[in-house]
């Protein structure tokens, strides 16, 4: 598998544009549709080409699982069911990226040595099916260990297993099984895509090594070290680990070329690289692969974004949809690990001017303000002010961020938060505005670590020692025990409670995450005040979601 192909031959480039094309017809509406060139992809189009050049035939694949409920992936599924007259298919899971595990929450393991889960797929062709009839498509999930998956794949086959008949709906076709019950209830709600119509991913760098730091000392030694001519460009991009050329247009001597020395401090900026930690990226066009400027620079000033991803898996205890953070800042595209982190930002400056607060402007669609006015019967006011009877965009984003942290919003609308972006209930009166907002505002405030007193009781570092970080904080490691936290044979963080340890935020956990990034590194006095922060806040969060949980909406 590959999803940057090497195979872009026209002729199967031609056939994967049938891939490319709405169920309802017309271009896919897909910002990004670069999946769909994957080479599993390419060789079922292959494979599909001789069967319908022959009139029949049998296609079987075992292949990357993505394609089945992706929603990038509907016109190929739409495709395939115009050809098929059956689909059959055993999906094997197994899929690590995703942090998967079987519906009880026991261990799920990929049938290869490879983190991306995969399914067995059968497509029929008989010449017999109605020319506008679509195939029937059957399923079945194989959960489990790899040697219990091997053993029910021996003793099996398609005529004695029971596969489910699916319920195809427009215009995914999702080919896994879906509860739509809930649709109409759903779509009722606002989409957050339309709410902010300026968003973007967060920028991605394709070089990390070069251009993000710990701190911005580090970072302009290694601008320094990269910039001076006295050494070879062949010998820096091997200091840094990266190529002097890309197809991505990278190409270090012109980035050198192109970048003043004495311009470096400006353009190092504060970036969230991942749910709490804050680092220093070279903000620089030359070395930045996708700047994605005409959002993220907003973020230069007074600001805040919702950070949202656009599919979330509800996978084993994961803990369900939880692709959701804050930033104050610029922001990594893989903040949450599963998937690209869309920016979504609260204010808008005037291009060339984007240090007037005067001159900004919400980042609202009007009609959505409007709906949302009507139903509270509040003044609407585009800065916060305290007046009484109004509300503005930050009370608006407050009470977002708190819908989105609702344990039992992300449940009960888990099929829709696979799909696509979340979609939000408008509020039904006043005071269930208000008290959404007020924990909105309080989460809104403890992940982005304002003001924030650790008591004594959470993670304390009791003993003196090098602060080296030296254990690795893998599942089997051990280096968490009795709500301590160790990061070498002497020195630890104790109460740190086991639901904090496992808290998720998309696809990682913080309280691991944080420390697994420092390893060799010597902790400061102000990394273990950060740590610290770090775990009362993540308990906080699971206090204040509950909290949410309990008002009705």
């Amino acid at each position: 598998y590959s999803g940057e192909s090497q195979n872009k031959g026209e002729w199967i480039k031609g056939l994967i544009q049938d891939y490319k094309i709405e169920p309802t017809g017309g271009k896919l509406l897909e910002k990004n549709p670069k999946w769909i060139n994957d080479d599993y992809v390419k060789f079922i189009r292959f494979g599909q080409h001789f069967v319908e050049k022959n009139g029949e035939g049998i296609l079987a694949y075992i292949n990357n699982h993505s394609f089945l409920d992706n929603p990038t992936f509907r016109g190929m599924r739409y495709n395939l069911m115009q050809t098929f007259d059956k689909i059959y298919i055993l999906d094997l899971h197994g899929n690590a990226k995703k942090k998967e595990t079987a519906p009880d929450g026991s261990k799920d393991e990929n049938v290869f040595d490879i983190q991306q889960g995969v399914s067995i797929n059968i497509f029929v062709k008989t010449g017999l099916k109605k020319k506008d009839e679509l195939a029937k498509v059957f399923h079945r999930n194989l959960y489990g260990k790899r040697s219990e998956k091997y053993k029910f794949l021996l003793n099996n086959n398609l005529q004695i297993i029971k596969l489910n008949e699916l319920k195809l709906t427009a215009p995914q076709y999702f080919f896994v099984t879906k509860d739509f019950s809930l649709q109409k209830e759903y779509k009722n709600g606002f989409s957050v895509k339309e709410m902010f119509p300026v968003n973007s991913l967060g920028l991605i760098t394709k070089r990390d090594n070069l251009t993000i730091s710990y701190s911005k000392k580090e970072l302009i030694n290694k601008m320094s070290f990269f910039l001076d001519e006295n050494n070879s460009i062949q010998d820096v991009c091997n200091h840094f680990a990266i190529s002097v050329k890309d197809k991505d247009r990278w190409n270090a001597l012109v980035s050198r070329k192109n970048t003043n020395v004495q311009e470096v401090k400006k353009q190092i900026k504060d970036i969230l690289y991942r749910p709490f930690d804050i680092r220093k990226v070279f903000y620089n066009e030359y070395f930045i692969a996708r700047l994605n400027k005409k959002v993220l620079d907003n973020l230069q000033n007074t600001n805040y974004a919702v950070i949202i991803g656009r599919q979330g898996q509800v996978v084993g205890e994961v803990g369900g949809w939880n692709i959701i953070f804050i930033t104050d800042s610029l922001v990594d595209q893989n903040i949450f690990y599963r998937g690209g982190g869309t920016v979504f930002p609260l204010y808008l400056y005037p291009d060339n001017n984007l240090m007037n607060d005067e001159q900004r402007q919400p980042n609202f669609n009007e009609t959505i303000i409007n709906n949302i006015t009507s139903r509270l019967g509040l003044t609407y006011t585009e800065e916060k002010e305290n007046i009484k009877n109004t509300f503005s965009p930050i009370d608006i984003l407050d009470y977002i961020y708190a819908v989105l942290h609702s344990p039992s919003y992300r449940e009960k609308y888990k099929e829709f938060l696979k799909i696509d972006f979340p979609r939000i209930p408008y509020p039904e009166n006043t005071k269930q505005f208000e008290k959404l907002a007020a924990f909105g505002e309080k989460l809104r405030k403890l992940h982005l670590l304002e003001n924030i007193t650790v008591p004594n009781n959470f993670a304390n570092y009791p003993k003196t020692g090098s602060n080296k970080v030296e254990n690795s904080f893998t599942e089997k490691s051990g280096n968490y025990r009795n709500n301590e936290v160790w990061i070498n044979d002497t020195q630890y963080f104790d109460h740190v409670p086991e639901t904090v340890w496992k808290f998720y935020i998309g696809g990682y956990q913080p309280a691991q995450k944080w420390l697994k990034d420092r390893k060799e590194r010597l902790l400061s006095y102000e990394d273990i005040e950060h740590y610290q922060k770090i775990i009362f806040v993540l308990n906080e969060t699971d206090k204040i979601m509950k909290k949410i949980d309990k008002i009705p909406f």
